[in-house]
């Protein structure tokens, strides 16, 4: 191998985080040529997760650097989202049986790929899109994923109601609302006023109330639009007039 190639390939391998991976469009617009990939495929250096999706021999895949790489080298916009959100902040009380489960957002635009769903990372992702959130509320979380973001907390939140009951039980995320003493109320403003899921704007209220966070009281409900028509967020339950949703018994009892 000549020095040149050398350095390109110490290039490529020293820059890219661990456990992350290269696409080959990517790379040869970077100026890496079809046979130099393949040379390096044929050297050991880069294995094969699927065509034209490669990583460095030997890594471990990881969920976050992967996110990371596709983000960047593929411009694409996924991120971080609900309890997974949740819990790089430091609200951990959802813990899902068995390999840790990765919630990730992403526009309704781009699709997943089918490598994405590969069990040989070290979190299963699961991917939900929507376009409740008209002005999105996500922040960097760790300097070594520059090019992934997450969900702030008040939008993490959210995201787990619209989600809900499906993905969680409406009683295990009141246990997490719980915690949420530290949610900033112009974040809440900004995101009750351009959320457009009534059903979700309905049962955040109700159970940031139901808490008693001091965050709640600096809330200006007359500037939220939350429908006229009443809401079944499940089929059996307790109406609750003041939000015009039936929710779970269970949740109406608890103390």
């Amino acid at each position: 191998m000549s020095i040149e190639k050398g350095n390109k390939l110490n290039h490529l391998l020293m820059n890219g985080n661990p456990g992350g991976l290269y696409f080959s469009a990517w790379l040869k617009e970077n100026g890496y040529s079809d046979q130099l990939i393949k040379r390096y495929r044929d050297s050991g250096w880069l294995t094969a997760l699927t065509k034209g999706v490669m990583f460095r021999t030997g890594d471990k895949l990881s969920s976050f650097s992967v996110l990371d790489s596709y983000n960047e080298q593929m411009k694409k916009s996924f991120h971080i989202a609900a309890h997974s959100a949740l819990e790089l902040s430091g609200f951990n009380h959802y813990v899902p049986m068995g390999k840790p489960l990765l919630m990730i957002g992403h526009p309704k635009q781009e699709s997943i790929p089918d490598w994405m769903l590969d069990e040989g990372f070290d979190r299963t992702m699961k991917f939900f899109s929507t376009e409740t959130f008209s002005k999105p509320q996500l922040a960097s979380f760790n300097s070594d994923y520059s090019n992934l973001l997450a969900s702030v907390p008040e939008q993490a939140f959210f995201e787990c109601l619209l989600l809900a009951p499906k993905q969680y039980s409406y009683m295990d995320l009141y246990y997490i609302m719980e915690q949420l003493t530290t949610l900033r109320p112009s974040v809440l403003q900004l995101l009750l006023q351009t959320t457009d899921n009534l059903k979700v704007k309905r049962m955040f209220l109700y159970m940031a109330e139901k808490a008693g966070h001091y965050w709640f009281d600096s809330l200006n409900l007359d500037k939220l639009n939350l429908g006229t028509g009443k809401h079944k967020l499940v089929e059996s339950g307790v109406y609750v007039s003041k939000y015009k949703i039936t929710i779970p018994k269970d949740l109406y009892d608890y103390e």
